[in-house]
């Protein structure tokens, strides 16, 4: 833990350029949209069912310009806040300037979002709202084990393919952490059925979700272990018809920037009916 005062640097994970290129190379294979697709139908869901108007929003590094296209009728002008930009230089968005901020899948590639999570909340005006959804959970865990398993037994070990996930936890205390209020977390867990694991990963690079670690491997895979991979992956995650599943978990989180008018926790000792007394009133 970092003493006072003391300046701490987050760890890098990914590799910001190559991420940019690999959403560049799924655009021009034809994107497989349809993760971001229910995402955004969800933002715009959820958005509808607050009752405030949203005057100054802010996308904070979604992919393309889909979410923006959705969201037009429901925000009076949404600004963009490429992910490239904000590894080097912040969001760059003054302090209380925004009623809004969303992002759509992500944060997953964020090398450090407790730090991106605080200037949102200092972007946000009192009682303005952050609504986000990013990749988490136990998403790819059949490609990560189906892997895992090919390479000990073909090579002798394991090297990083899919990027660490945050849990549904993990993301209700970073919310905590960067000083929202009202933080709230949900998982929307998505199952996709394709032929084989070749399909899938397929898909994989025409979302531009490939593996950008910087600490991935660097030559390519063997033959012999990619055809494990996939052998495997069908013996343990085939369903009867012979079809795979892949698993997508997609968390959502959204919290205010503190106001005055937001509900508060009853203070410690404030309440005027004991717990001994209501157990009393209880019929035996």
């Amino acid at each position: 833990m970092a003493s006072p005062g003391e300046i701490t640097t987050a760890p890098v994970l990914f590799d910001s350029a190559l991420l940019s290129a690999r959403q560049a190379r799924a655009q021009k294979l034809g994107p497989a949209t349809f993760l971001f697709d229910r995402v955004a139908d969800d933002i715009e869901d959820r958005l509808r069912a607050v009752v405030r108007k949203f005057d100054h929003g802010a996308d904070i590094g979604t992919a393309g310009a889909g979410l923006r296209d959705a969201l037009s009728g429901h925000v009076g002008a949404l600004a963009h806040v490429d992910l490239p930009d904000i590894e080097s230089q912040g969001l760059g968005l003054a302090p209380a300037s925004l009623d809004l901020a969303v992002s759509a899948l992500a944060f997953q590639f964020v090398n450090d979002l407790p730090g991106v999570l605080t200037q949102i909340r200092r972007a946000l005006k009192p009682d303005g709202l952050l609504l986000a959804a990013m990749i988490g959970g136990d998403t790819l865990t059949e490609l990560r084990q189906s892997f895992a398993a090919a390479e000990a037994e073909c090579e002798g070990g394991v090297s990083p393919r899919v990027a660490p996930f945050a849990d549904l936890r993990d993301a209700g205390g970073l919310l905590q952490r960067a000083g929202f209020a009202l933080p709230v977390t949900d998982l929307d867990r998505i199952v996709v059925r394709y032929d084989n694991a070749f399909a899938l990963m397929a898909d994989l690079r025409r979302m531009g979700a490939t593996n950008v670690l910087l600490e991935r491997r660097r030559t390519p895979t063997r033959r012999a272990t990619l055809l494990r991979m996939a052998q495997i992956y069908t013996e343990r995650f085939a369903d009867p018809d012979g079809r795979i599943r892949a698993t997508f978990d997609v968390i959502w989180l959204s919290g205010w920037a503190p106001h005055q008018s937001q509900p508060k926790p009853l203070k410690p000792g404030s309440a005027t009916a004991s717990l001994e007394a209501a157990v009393k009133r209880v019929p035996k």
